[in-house]
């Protein structure tokens, strides 16, 4: 395809702002917030490009709130721009979704 990277077979601008980014790792850890009581959640994606390393930290605090932040060449980024790298930079499951067959 044309744009796509030699390496990845994936588009160039994956992630406009990034030269080649390529996802390091994703990991779930425990997280308090300032004046909360409740220890929750979070996903942090590990990522590296030719401008730096970076992490963005993924946080859904119920199902209508959510929110990310950004470290390293994600430093700054808006919640828009940094919600549109999660999503395109997420590894692809190892495994097919788990489906419950209704038979009958």
């Amino acid at each position: 395809m044309a744009g796509d990277d030699t390496e990845t077979g994936r588009p160039a601008e994956l992630v406009p702002g990034l030269t080649h980014p390529r996802t390091l790792s994703i990991d779930r850890f425990l997280i308090r917030m300032r004046g909360g009581s409740v220890t929750q959640s979070a996903w942090r994606l590990s990522v590296a490009a030719d401008q730096g390393q970076g992490t963005i930290i993924f946080v859904e605090t119920s199902p209508e709130e959510t929110f990310y932040r950004g470290d390293g060449v994600f430093l700054g980024w808006p919640q828009d721009r940094l919600a549109a790298a999660y999503k395109t930079l997420q590894p692809e499951p190892d495994e097919p979704p788990f489906e419950i067959h209704q038979l009958g």
